[in-house]
């Protein structure tokens, strides 16, 4: 019998991610699988997509996955190598439940499973994942019924069809590409996304590698961009893609090898989305930048703010009917994608925007890079609600509103700045991000708040 903190050790907000041989095994696996499909089975589902990146211990535990599912008579389709975006279309066209196994970002040793409905609806922690560590922790029900059955589907070609045919690249200039794969899913997809495209695409660490021999795939800590900076410059190229290990994300840098915030991203996407669909609604979560409702409202269209992460955001998305939503993480996600996010999905849109006209990435992304950030700064703290009381406290007279949607977000009287503190959900952490006119207000804000925190 497993115990509840074993199971919500591994089994979190959003996915579930460990430490293969330590965390995880075959034996877990297989009993999350029984326990997810015995709750699709429940709600009328009868199928799961199965897809996998390219870590070392990935095929194991899908097939361990897939004979959870099917003794609970429940059929699967194994996709095999996937990034998690192809994963969400197998789910939105083959109207299945989805299960990915990857890891993202994290090293090599950790692996994990990002789940959902049919129709690549989400699955977190108030949409089943709660039952699923309930079923893991009391035992599922052996199922009486027919063993499922298992079958095999590429769907790579049909994916990039998809793809090319929701952003037309075919008339646009053509532009040179640099795209650091990290030795992750990126490599497997682009290829055929950016297929008899007028794109020149210039790789680096396409090969599959699930040890990341060349650096993390992680495009969010700065020191991971390293070689995709250097490369584009080198390469002459007109812009450099970023993807993490299961492609679903994208981080962008112009000509200059200068990274493009992602909050920029998001206000160009939803600039393009609004010029089509005038008036519609536009999801951003609480830490993107000003710069997005602005431009959202700028350009006739509805801001909606969510909290943090992928699951609020597609019900957000869901729920107000909005066209395309973003997270300051690069996440991205579109309607016409089932609400899901798509690194690759937001990468043509940009090259769209981009290939539409004759300035240089630089040039363009200048009317979007209004304010400064801090990026996230994570702090170890013992007492998060009381570090955060804390921060509070010494700003009491600058306040001049607050909000609770998702910690703790501080607008401050008589400039543009805000600061948002919020705690994790699976670590002992706080989050602060700031953002200011200025990179030295943005500093000083910085080293004050970090000054409370870490007292």
């Amino acid at each position: 019998m497993r115990t509840r903190e074993s199971v919500t050790s591994v089994i979190k907000a959003y996915d579930v991610r460990g430490v293969v041989g330590r965390d995880i095994d075959a034996n877990f696996i297989r009993d999350v699988g029984a326990s997810f499909a015995s709750l699709l089975r429940a709600e009328g589902e009868n199928q799961v997509a199965i897809g996998y990146d390219m870590r070392p211990s990935s095929p194991a535990l899908a097939e361990a996955f897939a004979e959870g599912v099917t003794a609970q008579g429940l059929d699967v389709v194994m996709l095999g190598l996937n990034s998690t975006d192809e994963l969400y279309f197998a789910s939105g066209t083959l109207d299945c439940a989805g299960a990915m196994f990857t890891a993202s970002h994290n090293p090599a040793e950790y692996n994990g499973i990002k789940m959902c409905r049919s129709g690549a609806r989400p699955v977190g922690q108030d949409t089943g994942l709660a039952e699923i560590i309930d079923l893991m922790v009391s035992g599922v029900e052996p199922y009486d019924g027919v063993t499922g059955k298992v079958s095999s589907r590429d769907i790579l070609a049909d994916y990039g069809a998809y793809l090319r045919q929701l952003v037309d690249l075919s008339g646009i200039r053509p532009l040179v590409v640099a795209v650091d794969a990290a030795n992750g899913m990126g490599g497997h997809t682009v290829p055929e996304a950016f297929r008899d495209l007028p794109l020149d695409i210039r790789p680096l660490y396409f090969e599959l590698d699930g040890t990341f021999p060349n650096h993390e795939a992680n495009p969010l800590d700065p020191k991971n961009l390293v070689d995709l900076q250097r490369f584009t410059v080198e390469q002459g190229a007109d812009i450099g893609l970023a993807f993490d290990g299961d492609a679903d994300r994208c981080f962008v840098v112009d000509e200059k090898g200068d990274p493009v915030s992602p909050s920029a991203i998001c206000a160009i996407v939803a600039e393009r989305y609004l010029v089509t669909n005038p008036g519609a609604t536009v999801i951003h979560n609480l830490i993107t930048s000003k710069t997005v409702p602005e431009i959202i409202a700028e350009n006739g269209g509805t801001a909606v703010r969510t909290r943090v992460g992928h699951s609020f955001i597609k019900a957000q998305m869901a729920e107000s009917g909005a066209v395309f939503g973003g997270e300051h993480s690069a996440h991205y996600y579109f309607t016409e994608f089932f609400n899901a996010d798509s690194g690759i999905l937001a990468a043509m849109h940009v090259l769209a925007a981009l290939g539409a006209q004759e300035a240089t990435m630089s040039e363009m992304m200048a009317i979007y890079n209004r304010y400064e950030a801090s990026g996230e700064i994570n702090s170890t703290v013992d007492d998060q609600a009381a570090s955060t009381q804390a921060v509070l406290d010494a700003f009491a007279d600058r306040i001049e509103s607050i909000d609770h949607l998702d910690g703790v977000t501080v607008e401050l009287k008589g400039t543009n700045a805000w600061f948002n503190v919020r705690a994790s959900n699976t670590e002992p952490l706080l989050r602060l991000n700031v953002e200011a006119p200025t990179s030295e207000e943005v500093a000083e804000l910085v080293a004050e708040i970090l000054g409370v925190i870490r007292s």
